[in-house]
């Protein structure tokens, strides 16, 4: 796009460009518009789509900061950019409701598939789920998606899901408050609560050295 063209525009061009991918890809699926933040993007936003009653993001993208043109010369053009997970295409096309399967050794998810051919995948019984919650005040600046990349930095793949189940603003300072619930389930054991309440303790204390004020 030219110089002329203001953010707006090339949102919208975006936008536009990245729903028609999407519905060639899924078909006429509900999809949502979530703010994020990206390094190298500003505005920038993820695309979500309704996929097992849940919504599923599919991609990520926003408009190329200005610096990054100018380094390459290009300062004179915008532009946007956008990133796709594959993963999270095979999981509407396969109707795979867990992203670390694709990690797994498990015969019972790698035996269901072969080259060429798409099918329904049938779901195989898995370990328990163990729950733990965690509340704090946001910090400034706060986005959600800095809270889960802390909890799947300290907990890595036994974390099956993290969502957002409370918040709160407080009527006097204004300040939010948020409760997020962290599902933890392995893929080849059963865990015991011992040792996620140790992950919890890990989480909770690297929470607070990057400023969260834990409840």
């Amino acid at each position: 796009m030219e110089n002329h063209s203001s953010t707006e525009a090339v949102m919208q061009d975006l936008q536009q460009t990245l729903q028609g991918l999407i519905k060639h890809l899924f078909g006429e699926v509900e999809t949502r518009w979530v703010n994020a933040y990206f390094p190298f993007t500003e505005p920038s936003l993820e695309l979500e789509v309704l996929f097992r009653d849940e919504w599923l993001e599919v991609l990520g993208c926003g408009v190329i900061q200005k610096k990054i043109l100018e380094d390459v010369g290009m300062g004179e053009r915008n532009g946007w950019a956008f990133g796709i997970g594959l993963e999270r295409l095979a999981m509407a096309l396969f109707s795979i409701p867990d992203i670390r399967l694709f990690w797994s050794d498990d015969p019972r998810f790698l035996e269901q598939f072969s080259d060429g051919k798409i099918v329904t995948f049938k779901e195989f019984s898995k370990y328990p789920v163990c729950y733990k919650d965690i509340s704090f005040w946001e910090p400034k600046g706060f986005h959600e998606n800095d809270f889960c990349a802390a909890v799947r930095d300290c907990a890595g793949d036994l974390v099956e899901k993290v969502e957002c189940i409370d918040r709160f603003k407080h009527p006097k300072t204004g300040n939010q408050s948020s409760c997020f619930r962290i599902s933890y389930r392995s893929m080849e054991r059963s865990l015991k609560n011992k040792e996620i309440d140790v992950i919890q303790e890990t989480l909770r204390a690297g929470l607070k050295s990057q400023g969260f004020q834990l409840r």
